[in-house]
């Protein structure tokens, strides 16, 4: 019976990533790029944020908390459109979901956070799908492409 009970364990556990239900609720945001939901922390697919110690600097070269405007700029963004929908890609190594997340009027989270200048393309995970929008976003100076920053994986290493 348990030998039963430990296979039907590790059948489930490594089901495909469609077997899970999409997670859809009021999003509580945790940083730029980590959400909360109904209890369960959601980190967006390929995107990286600063981190909401990080400094940047604007075009004047005035230091500003870039990390804190992100996750500010991404509860905004959450409220004009609810609930929001996560669909369930991974964990990842700290058992965080991660997932594709959008807004109720389907405007996909990570797209715009690449594109309004609150987050990076995070090539390693993305494969370059933001690659374009992030270009967008420097070529507009917006958000932390308005001055001079760390990329969020550098900052960390720091």
């Amino acid at each position: 019976m348990l030998r039963v009970a430990a296979v039907v364990l590790i059948t489930l556990a490594t089901l495909p990533a469609a077997a899970q239900e999409p997670i859809v609720g009021r999003a509580s945001v945790v940083d730029g790029d980590t959400i909360e939901i109904a209890g369960q922390r959601i980190r967006f697919q390929g995107v990286d944020a600063p981190e909401s110690w990080q400094g940047c600097w604007d075009a004047g070269g005035k230091m500003y908390r870039c990390g804190q405007v992100a996750a500010k700029a991404l509860d905004t963004f959450l409220a004009a459109s609810t609930p929001t929908r996560c669909e369930f890609i991974e964990r990842d190594r700290y058992q965080r979901i991660v997932a594709d997340c959008f807004r109720a009027d389907g405007a996909s989270v990570a797209e715009w956070l690449v594109r309004s200048g609150h987050a990076l393309d995070y090539k390693q995970y993305s494969k370059g799908a933001y690659a374009k929008l992030q270009k967008q976003a420097e070529a507009e100076k917006v958000g932390v492409w308005q001055g001079k920053f760390d990329k969020p994986w550098d900052a960390r290493k720091q």
